[in-house]
């Protein structure tokens, strides 16, 4: 596989996270405007830690390529995130998004080299079925690890968080976020920040967010999408004071704690996958 191939989706990979970090109203997480419900890290935070990680969503690029396993891929995982810790001084700023993102940059990979029946097409659908055909049974009987959010509330609510998403081809970005995020656009064609706020809304009124639940429990999760999905039914960023009423979702979920920090991953594998479809 050409250098430039794997360089081009890095890229990609880098532009979804600081297009996910500069959205905003993001209710609770943050951005270029506040830091939300996060004391410990901040826009800048997360501008560093994408530097230092994107040149290992190339290396899982052209691991893909290569027809790795997910044992390789995990290897190169772990280099990301130690490169992440060393740049934040040890705050977890984006170690979903080196999950989900890498595994998807593999995929690229795969389907570029022709050894997947999907050839050199990168359609969302085609990505996420790479994933989940090739790394699907391997990510679920990964490891889980004993301090993570997304643990805790496996154990204490079951719920499937990134892994289950992974396993699965990534369906809430694919089925829901990019049809929101295509949405936004045809709704405010000026304005490319309320697409990305409509796609993130319609993320968070469908999933079951692991780091909702371990914030706010079932209260809160279920708080966080009544929010999200009445937000969507009175308009969504149609609305002419949408960017207001976004803000008050914002404000109320800092003054609970709420954090919605999958849906924020989602948000960046949804522009991801978009934007290599637009080249695909």
């Amino acid at each position: 596989m050409p250098r430039w191939v794997a360089d081009h989706v890095a890229a990609a990979a880098a532009a979804a996270l600081l297009a996910e970090l500069d959205t905003w109203p993001k209710p609770g997480l943050v951005s270029h405007v506040d830091s939300g419900s996060h004391a410990d890290m901040n826009a800048s935070t997360f501008e560093v830690s994408a530097a230092a990680i994107t040149p290992f969503y190339g290396h899982l690029t052209g691991a893909g390529a290569d027809g790795s396993g997910m044992d390789r891929l995990r290897e190169i995982g772990l280099d990301a995130e130690r490169a992440m810790l060393a740049a934040t001084g040890g705050v977890n700023t984006h170690r979903g998004a080196i999950f989900g993102l890498g595994l998807l940059c593999a995929a690229a990979g795969a389907a570029w080299s022709g050894t997947a029946r999907a050839g050199r097409h990168w359609r969302a659908n085609v990505l996420g079925a790479i994933v989940r055909e090739r790394w699907g049974q391997a990510i679920q009987r990964g490891p889980i690890p004993l301090r993570s959010h997304g643990a805790d509330a496996l154990r204490r609510f079951g719920a499937g968080g990134a892994r289950a998403q992974a396993a699965a081809g990534f369906p809430h970005a694919i089925e829901f976020g990019l049809p929101a995020l295509r949405l936004g656009r045809r709704l405010a064609p000026s304005d490319p920040e309320a697409a990305r706020v409509q796609g993130f809304f319609a993320l968070l009124a469908s999933m079951e967010d692991t780091n909702l639940l371990y914030r706010g429990g079932a209260a809160g999760l279920r708080y966080a999408q009544e929010e999200a999905a009445g937000f969507l039914r009175q308009g969504g960023v149609e609305q002419a004071e949408w960017r207001e009423r976004a803000a008050a979702v914002h404000r109320a979920f800092v003054a609970r704690n709420l954090s919605p920090g999958g849906c924020a991953d989602l948000l960046a594998i949804t522009l991801f996958l978009d934007a290599l479809e637009a080249h695909s």
